[in-house]
C-alpha cells in the first residue's frame, strides 16, 4: 500500500505541476484552460495522460521554412503588392475585390496570401462529379500531380486512383502523395508498393514515433490540395475514400464543397504543398523548379487568396478571416458545416450580425460522426435561433461543405470547420474568392439544399428533452478541447 501512496502522491503533485503549466506558461485561450484544469481536477490521472496526448501547444514552434521562396519571388511579390495597397496603387479586376480590401490586406500581412486576380473556378458538390474531374486531369498530365489529403483509404476509390497513379509515374510523370497519418490511420505505406516501385514518393504527416501510440494526435494536417503540373489545383473538403462517393450506408449521400482552380491561385497551392511535403519529408524534399510554377493560362479574373493555418501560427487566420466577412456583411450570410462551435469572437459577430438584421443562414448534419461534437454544435445553434437565425437541418445523408458566404459576392471554401479543433489545433487552408459569380453559385448551392433540409424553429428547439440538454450542457462544457 505504501508504494501505491507513493505512486498516487507523484501523480498528484504531476497533475499539479500540470496545471500550473497550463495555466502560466501555454498562455492558453481561456476556455481552453478552464476546461483542461476541470480534465485534470476532475480525471488527475488519466488527465495526465490525456493531456500528453491532446495538449500540447505547438504556437511557438516554426515548422515550415523553404528558402526557395525567395527564388520564385514570393516574398518580393507580397513586398510589392502590400506597398501597392498601401499607397492605392493596385488595379482590382472587379468591385467586390476592391470593397473588401481590408480583407485582403489581413490575409496578406497576416499569413503572406497573395491575391491573385487571373483565376477560374468550377464549384463541386457531389463526389463523383469531383473525382471524375481530378482522375481526368490526371490522366492528362504531364510532368508532375501532387496531392495532399487528411484521409486516403484503401478501397476502391484509393486503390483505383493509386493504379492510375503508378501507370503515370511509369510514364516519366513525378508523383508525390502527403496523406496524415492519424486521419489515414487504416492506410498502410505497403499498398503503395508498386507506385514507389515505378519511382513515386509517398510521405505521412507527423507520423507516430512509436507503434500506436502519437503525442502529436491533436496536430492533424486536415488540408487537401492536388496539383497536377502546376497549372491545376484542387482544395476543398472531399477526402480520397468510398464513403465521399456516397457509398458508406450510415452517412447515406455525402454533400461536400470542392473547387478546381485554374490561375495564379495555384501557385499558392503549390507553395502550400511544398512546405507541408517537406516538413514531412527526410528524404526527398522539393526545391524550386520552374516547372512548378508555370505561367498561368487561365482568362478569367476571379480573385482569389489561399489562407492557412495551424497550431504554429501566432494568429488564427482563417477564423479571422471568418470574422472580418461576417463583420463586414450587409445582406445575407450562409454557412454550411458539419461542427458548428465557434468561439465567443465569431459567435459574437455571427449573433451581432443577426440582430442587426442581417439573413443569417446556418446549415448543419442530422446526424452525427463525432457525438460531443454534434451536441456542442446543438448548443451554439440555440444560441443563434435566439438571435433570430435562420437553422436548417440537411437530411439528405451528410453535409461536410465548409463554406461561407456573405452578401452573395465574398465567399470561403475549403477545409476548416467552424470548431476549436480547425481554428487552432489543425493545418487548414482555404481559398478566399472575391467574385460575385462564384458567390452566388455557392449561395444557390445553399439554396438547393434547403429543399433537401428541414428547418429548426425556436420553438422545436425549446421543447427538446431533458436528457439532450444535458447532453448539450456537457458537450458545450468541453468545446474548447473537443
Amino acid at each position: 500500500m505504501d508504494i501505491y501512496s507513493i505512486m498516487l502522491t507523484v501523480f498528484l503533485v504531476l497533475n499539479i505541476i500540470l496545471a500550473v503549466f497550463v495555466i502560466f506558461l501555454e498562455r492558453r485561450d481561456a476556455g481552453a484552460t478552464w476546461a483542461w484544469l476541470m480534465v485534470l481536477f476532475f480525471l488527475p490521472l488519466l488527465g495526465f495522460f490525456m493531456y500528453l496526448f491532446f495538449g500540447q501547444n505547438l504556437t511557438r514552434r516554426k515548422m515550415f521554412q523553404w528558402e526557395d521562396r525567395k527564388k520564385i519571388g514570393i516574398d518580393e511579390l507580397l513586398t510589392n503588392q502590400i506597398q501597392r495597397i498601401k499607397t492605392k496603387d493596385i488595379r482590382f479586376s472587379n468591385d467586390v475585390i476592391l470593397n473588401n480590401k481590408d480583407l485582403i490586406y489581413m490575409h496578406l500581412v497576416n499569413n503572406g496570401s497573395l491575391l491573385t486576380q487571373d483565376n477560374s473556378v468550377n464549384i463541386f458538390t457531389d463526389g463523383r462529379q469531383k473525382f471524375d474531374s481530378l482522375i481526368r486531369d490526371i490522366k492528362g498530365a504531364k510532368d508532375h500531380v501532387h496531392l495532399q489529403y487528411y484521409i486516403f483509404k484503401r478501397d476502391n476509390l484509393g486503390r483505383g486512383l493509386i493504379n492510375l497513379l503508378t501507370e503515370k509515374a511509369k510514364e516519366g510523370v513525378k508523383v508525390r502523395i502527403l496523406y496524415d497519418e492519424l486521419g489515414s490511420r487504416s492506410l498502410h505505406k505497403k499498398v503503395f508498393k508498386d507506385l514507389i516501385g515505378a519511382g513515386g514518393e509517398i510521405e505521412a504527416f507527423f507520423p507516430s514515433r512509436l507503434h500506436f501510440i502519437n503525442l502529436r494526435i491533436n496536430y492533424r494536417n486536415h488540408r487537401k490540395i492536388a496539383i497536377i503540373d502546376g497549372k491545376i489545383g484542387y482544395v476543398g473538403g472531399f477526402n480520397v475514400g468510398d464513403e465521399y462517393l456516397g457509398l458508406n450506408p450510415k452517412f447515406g449521400y455525402w454533400r461536400d464543397t470542392h473547387l478546381r482552380i485554374e490561375g495564379s491561385a495555384v501557385h499558392s497551392l503549390q507553395t502550400r504543398f511544398i512546405l507541408d511535403w517537406n516538413q514531412a519529408s527526410y528524404r526527398h524534399d522539393i526545391y524550386y523548379a520552374p516547372e512548378y510554377f508555370p505561367i498561368a493560362s487561365s482568362t478569367d479574373s476571379v480573385g482569389i487568396q489561399v489562407v492557412t493555418s495551424g497550431p504554429d501560427s501566432e494568429w488564427e487566420q482563417i477564423k479571422n478571416g471568418y470574422i472580418k466577412m461576417t463583420s463586414s456583411a450587409r445582406k445575407s450570410i450562409y454557412i454550411q458545416t458539419p461542427y458548428f462551435i465557434p468561439d465567443a469572437s465569431l459567435l459574437d459577430a455571427l449573433r451581432i450580425a443577426a440582430l442587426s438584421g442581417v439573413e443569417v443562414n446556418i446549415m448543419i448534419p442530422n446526424k452525427p460522426d463525432h457525438m460531443f461534437v454534434y451536441w456542442a454544435t446543438y448548443s451554439y445553434i440555440g444560441e443563434m435561433l435566439k438571435a433570430g437565425a435562420n437553422i436548417y437541418i440537411y437530411e439528405n445523408g451528410f453535409i461536410h461543405a465548409k463554406t461561407l458566404i456573405v452578401d452573395e459576392e465574398v465567399s470561403s471554401v475549403g477545409t476548416a470547420n467552424i470548431d476549436v479543433r480547425s481554428f487552432r489545433l489543425n493545418f487548414e487552408v482555404n481559398a478566399f474568392i472575391y467574385d460575385k459569380e462564384v458567390s452566388s453559385s455557392l449561395s444557390k448551392g445553399f439554396k438547393d439544399d434547403m429543399a433537401l433540409s428541414k428547418k429548426l424553429t425556436a420553438a422545436e428547439y425549446s421543447k427538446r428533452p431533458l436528457v439532450i440538454k444535458l447532453k448539450e450542457s456537457i458537450s458545450r462544457l468541453l468545446s474548447p478541447i473537443l
